[in-house]
């Protein structure tokens, strides 16, 4: 599919550049909001704009009627640039238009709309274009950028709305050709032909569906091979999964907030644990109002790599002998065995029972006959990184990607196999903390040395001074035992001259 392409090559581009949106929520929350400069409530034709180098968090631009949206240059990490839309009041990013590839914060750095929005920045080599040829840029009180002709009666030549990145918003239409990417790159979510699926890129080129939510359609059907369905955030307080043409519900995702006279702003995020939040401002904060995975278990990766998760316990390691910390139990892994330069057997092997993948029921499996040889299969595949099987079902659930957390059960007779590349998980020692102590060391056997060899010359002279007193009072002759010196071995003879 050309879509999924696309997203592994934007999966790429987003890993390289690691443009966390959760991170950047924190930097704007500790830092003040630069909005004391004037914004423009509509950006004209020959419209240009650069960093301010007074900026701390967030440059605005361009403002909706109310105040509640801004769209400006957003500060990332002291050095690094974004055009975002940010919602005012929480200090949160709502769209990136540069998600993949950020721009240098300098003067050099550039925004321009000449009929087109172009932002240029020649450090990095970043342009980005709408590739439109209009007549001005709005944004409306939904936070919806618009790039319209003088006509207005004309439809919008560019809007925001069809590029989302990790949010969407109440009447905002998700579509089968939009993908929404978590600020990780690792999640992203797309419509099948009738459900809504969420997918996990945990390995290039190998996508793990973590959750697919079919429509219900209890309402309405969605008629097969026809017009195709997209999902909306309707003000009702749902998030609806409808067929293009037909006003009426397929599939009704209610929130918590579902017949309340609660009115605050709707929105929901793919969160960067693979969780898919829906919130409703209050006036003065983000308010939870829907998840789609409600058990902390159940997400696609709950513990990390190799971590196990149990309901109640929280998080450990599938390996007894790791600690938990940090997040994680061994060192994220990628890739595969079957690589140039890469050994089919480098790697060491790691058994668990009573575990099972949080989406069993999702993932590719065969059916054999035995552990053993549901073992040797992935042993053989250098393209496994583990295998789960169910002894009841005979089912062998095979990974083709580095494992993710495992969800612990009662059962014992569903036994895990796991793949571990050699040196992960072994801490490296720091090579300035190694030469520390090694010099430590040698200071202690120094003066370890130094003690001996004085206690030694200290008992010699008092040793020398008793036999003397001796050899002069019994006339220079030592009494003692006879020593058959025949037979006598030679450590005793060793052990007599001491």
């Amino acid at each position: 599919m050309e879509i999924h392409f696309h997203f592994i090559s934007l999966v790429t581009r987003l890993r390289a550049t690691q443009l966390l949106l959760c991170t950047l929520t924190i930097l704007l929350f500790t830092s003040t909001t630069s909005t004391t400069a004037a914004t423009l409530s509509e950006l004209p034709r020959g419209f240009k704009a650069t960093p301010d180098s007074s900026t701390e968090t967030f440059q605005p631009l361009l403002s909706d009627s109310t105040g509640n949206f801004s769209l400006g240059f957003l500060r990332v990490n002291k050095t690094q640039l974004a055009l975002a839309i940010l919602h005012v009041p929480s200090s949160e990013p709502f769209w990136l238009a540069n998600p993949t590839k950020l721009a240098r914060w300098s003067d050099r750095a550039q925004l321009t709309f000449n009929g087109s929005i172009i932002l240029t920045d020649p450090h990095t080599k970043l342009y980005w274009s709408t590739h439109t040829n209009a007549d001005r840029v709005i944004l409306q009180n939904n936070s919806n950028l618009l790039i319209q002709s003088s006509n207005h009666t004309e439809p919008a030549a560019w809007e925001s709305f069809d590029f989302p990145t990790d949010t969407l918003v109440e009447n905002q239409n998700f579509t089968s050709k939009m993908v929404l990417i978590s600020s990780n790159g690792l999640y992203y979510m797309q419509l099948g032909p009738d459900f809504i699926g969420l997918y996990a890129n945990f390995n290039e080129g190998s996508d793990q569906i973590y959750l697919r939510h079919k429509a219900m359609e209890a309402k309405t059907e969605i008629v097969e091979n026809q017009a195709p369905i997209y999902a909306q955030i309707n003000p009702d307080r749902y998030l609806g999964m409808y067929q293009t043409g037909n006003p009426l519900p397929a599939d009704v995702q209610k929130f918590n907030s579902f017949q309340t006279p609660v009115t605050g702003f709707l929105r929901v995020r793919l969160e960067p644990d693979g969780n898919l939040i829906g919130y409703f401002w209050d006036g003065t904060k983000w308010v939870l109002d829907y998840q789609a995975i409600s058990q902390t278990c159940e997400l696609p990766s709950a513990c990390g790599s190799y971590g196990l998760c149990t309901a109640g316990n929280g998080c450990s390691c599938l390996d007894n002998r790791t600690e938990y910390a940090s997040g994680e139990c061994f060192e994220a892994q990628s890739g595969d065995f079957c690589s140039d330069g890469v050994p089919r057997n480098n790697f060491w092997v790691l058994r668990r029972n009573g575990v099972e993948p949080p989406y069993k029921e999702l993932m590719r499996y065969e059916t054999t006959s035995s552990v053993k040889q549901c073992e040797s299969l992935c042993e053989r595949n250098c393209s496994c990184w583990g295998a789960v099987f169910n002894n009841g079902s005979g089912f062998c659930y095979m990974m083709d990607y580095p494992v993710q957390s495992l969800v612990g059960v009662g059962d014992e007779t569903k036994m895990g196999y796991f793949k571990v590349r050699e040196g992960a998980g072994r801490k490296k020692m720091n090579v300035g903390a190694g030469v520390g102590i090694g010099v430590m060391c040698g200071v202690v056997l120094i003066l370890v040395g130094i003690v001996v060899v004085w206690r030694f010359r200290v008992w010699k002279r008092k040793r020398g001074a008793v036999k003397s007193r001796f050899m002069e009072q019994n006339g220079g002759v030592s009494p003692g035992p006879y020593k058959d010196l025949r037979t006598a071995s030679f450590r005793s003879i060793e052990m007599g001259s001491t």
